[in-house]
């Protein structure tokens, strides 16, 4: 179950994230639990392994503005760094770079929920 102490021990903005919650934990660990399941981190795994920069771009900026609102730091930063490498590419850009970090980040968010 994820707590307000896993966050932050995973790096999550809680403070923010709460305070765009309006101070309601209950409603925010609601929305970071329904982010576990988020459809947008498998289409964002298929896009990049498809070649297919748009849908890409529209799976990456999807989850950049729920990570942004939920302050999920630790998984947000590279998926604004490659939201803003497909915005306006024509094809597929590099982003072998960033995908430990987000692969990483990723793996240790679903983890909370253990």
């Amino acid at each position: 179950m994820i707590t307000i102490e896993k966050l932050n021990e995973y790096g999550a903005d809680t403070k923010d994230g709460l305070a765009r919650c309006l101070g309601m934990e209950e409603f925010y660990l609601k929305l970071v639990n329904t982010m576990i399941a988020d459809e947008n981190f498998g289409k964002l795994d298929a896009a990049i392994e498809d070649g297919d920069v748009k849908k890409a771009f529209e799976a990456a900026h999807a989850l950049k503005g729920t990570l942004g609102n939920l302050s999920i730091t630790p998984l947000l930063d590279p998926v604004v760094e490659m939201t803003e490498r497909f915005r306006h590419a024509e094809e597929m850009v590099d982003v072998s770079d960033i995908l430990p970090q987000y692969k990483d980040a990723l793996e240790r968010f679903r983890a909370l929920a253990e």
